[in-house]
């Protein structure tokens, strides 16, 4: 017969879940409160908690449990043509497929680059992290080296930084610098403070200029080092 497990053995179900990057703890507890998670077989419920060795199913799927395990986080550099999938119907290469394997658990992605852009992409194994990193409320800076074919004019760096209104909401660049160029091309640094889906482009393209050339340079305080080569990784620090 096995023993009754103590408090302090267990953990809300609604973290667990979030450590295993199935969602934020906030989105765990819909999850749960909609029926859809269950453990050892049981539909659970909101104040459930859990210890070692349970079965995690969410809407039929089993969750890998992270407990105990090392936070660890990697910077990988992004080449260009791979996508930032698990898998890929039309065979593409994904992001993961260049990451270090894991004994237990799984590596979360931390934000997305789109096929054509290069750059930082920061990995964790630990969803918490992944969560707080990727929250608006955790205040961290994107930034990106940008190429753009066109002129880029006082005015619109004054309205890029004031803000512009794109389909999805204003959006604006916190700071835009600009670099080096030839001819038609110029090259710029930019930072904003969200990750939205093409973001960096369509603030650009709001103003008719084409960004022919994107590379993510710096996620918060972790930078892109210049000697990682691209489709290479290193470990970072959980910060």
């Amino acid at each position: 017969m096995s023993r009754e497990l103590k408090k302090t053995e267990t953990e809300k179900l609604q973290k667990v879940m979030a450590r295993a990057g199935v969602a934020s703890r906030r989105e765990s507890e819909r999850l749960i409160s909609q029926g859809s998670v269950t453990v050892d077989g049981k539909i659970a419920t909101i104040g459930d908690r859990v210890g070692p060795g349970v079965e995690i199913h969410v809407d039929g799927k089993p969750v890998h449990i992270v407990g105990g395990l090392e936070t660890r986080v990697i910077l990988y550099h992004k080449p260009e043509g791979e996508i930032c999938t698990r898998d890929d119907p039309d065979g593409r290469r994904t992001v993961f497929e260049s990451l270090p394997s894991l004994k237990i658990g799984r590596w979360i992605i931390v934000g997305r680059l789109d096929i054509n852009t290069t750059g930082l992409l920061l990995f964790t194994n630990n969803g918490e992290v992944a969560n707080t990193l990727m929250h608006p409320s955790s205040n961290l800076e994107r930034e990106y080296q940008v190429r753009i074919l066109g002129e880029i004019t006082p005015a619109i760096i004054a309205r890029l930084t004031k803000g512009v209104m794109l389909d999805d909401g204003m959006a604006s660049f916190k700071k835009i610098e600009v670099m080096r160029g030839q001819g038609a091309n110029k090259w710029c640094k930019v930072v904003l403070m969200e990750g939205r889906n093409r973001e960096v482009k369509r603030l650009f393209e709001s103003q008719g200029l084409q960004v022919n050339k994107l590379k993510r340079t710096r996620f918060g305080k972790q930078y892109l080092p210049k000697s990682l080569s691209p489709g290479h990784w290193i470990e970072g620090k959980c910060e």
